[in-house]
């Protein structure tokens, strides 16, 4: 009888059903990797309430397993062994077109789901669409010959090891994109796990001053990011923000505007704008910000702004975030706050979007 590996699948809003698929066959250029640690992120609550595909779906794109079974031409190709602990890009390229010989596989059309209805990418392909195992919500997870994967350090724990992706963005968007370094001043909204990465990322670049916005609901966060390395905190619905921000800068704004609040919306981007300094500031946006009839591009002109927008990560970020964890420079098991099993996916995603003193949740599929 060919044994069965559990999953929690996605099956409709705010809908998890446990099924099971058949264990694999591995060929000689793939592999299986024995699931350890799925992080949750603020990705995982949109989806969660607006499925983005009518697809069951296997979620989880932060994924940190052991190699349970490989061929032996994965084995020679991605220089891992049985047994080895590592984290899996959720992107799955081609390797063949212009993007991935650039090494921005992260643009590349068979990973771009958004566009491309063959594309793969973990944690938001089909689960109808053969081996099925195409998430981290599940007790193993399939890699094909273009898998993506880093080789986890021996100093870094599994759960550590699963903010990885975060760490990654922070690095990726704040260092790569939008060149925070020494004595940069950075606004980071949002404190969720991706905004504790940005502190963390642009206070060992060298930044002077961070200031970290959030909510009411995220007064512990807030406290968590001044632990990281925030030099001040603000509470947007008790503070005139833009006031605080100009008060703090003696009335010339930040050198960069990072939007980490997981979409939410234009006001973060609106507000970034005002907050840049007054000529020549970077502002980074993420999600799909709505169509917006007076959009400031004005403002954008005259101030010199350069825009740049959130696209995931490259192979070099990763590298460096996996160096930063295993590092011991920060109190990084701050944002490691929760764990819960498989049977508690539902309420692993939902606890991630009340925010409160949930920062970042590991789901252990074996527990």
């Amino acid at each position: 009888m060919t044994q069965q590996v559990l999953a929690a699948v996605r099956t409709g809003a705010h809908e998890t059903e446990f099924r099971e698929y058949p264990m694999p066959e591995i060929p000689e250029d793939g592999a299986l990797v024995k699931m350890e640690v799925a992080g949750i992120c603020g990705t995982d609550v949109k989806f969660y309430a607006k499925p983005p595909i009518s697809d069951p779906v296997i979620m989880g794109h932060e994924n940190i397993g052991y190699i349970a079974k490989a061929g032996k031409q994965f084995q020679e190709r991605k220089k891992v062994k049985e047994g080895d602990l590592v984290f899996i890009e959720h992107y799955v390229p081609c390797f063949a077109c212009e993007w991935c010989h650039k090494g921005e596989y992260r643009l590349c059309a068979a990973t771009d789901w958004r566009k491309n209805p063959e594309a793969i990418r973990y944690g938001y392909t089909s689960a109808e669409r053969a081996p099925h195992l195409w998430g981290g919500f599940a007790q193993y997870m399939y890699l094909p010959w273009n898998a993506v994967l880093h080789k986890v350090p021996d100093t870094i724990t599994p759960e550590l090891a699963g903010v990885v992706t975060p760490m990654a963005n922070g690095i990726q968007w704040a260092l790569f994109d939008c060149g925070v370094g020494y004595d940069s001043s950075v606004l980071i909204q949002g404190p969720g796990q991706q905004g504790m990465s940005q502190v963390v990322a642009c206070r060992q670049a060298g930044a002077s001053l961070l200031i970290v916005t959030g909510t009411n609901k995220d007064k512990v966060r807030l406290d968590v990011a001044k632990r990281l390395g925030a030099d001040h905190v603000i509470n947007v619905e008790e503070e005139d923000a833009l006031a605080r921000v100009m008060e703090i800068t003696g009335g010339e704004g930040v050198d960069v505007s990072l939007d980490c609040t997981a979409g939410g919306g234009l006001a973060p981007v609106l507000f970034g704008i005002d907050a840049l300094r007054r000529k020549g500031g970077t502002i980074l946006v993420q999600g799909e910000v709505a169509t917006f009839p007076d959009f400031p591009l004005g403002k954008i002109a005259n101030k010199y702004i350069t825009v740049k927008a959130a696209r995931g990560h490259n192979f070099l970020s990763c590298e460096l975030a996996l160096k930063q964890l295993s590092s011991d420079r920060f109190p990084l098991d701050l944002i490691t706050t929760h764990r819960m099993g498989l049977e508690d996916t539902d309420k692993a995603i939902k606890a991630v979007g009340a925010a409160q003193d949930v920062i970042h949740v590991s789901l252990l599929p074996w527990e």
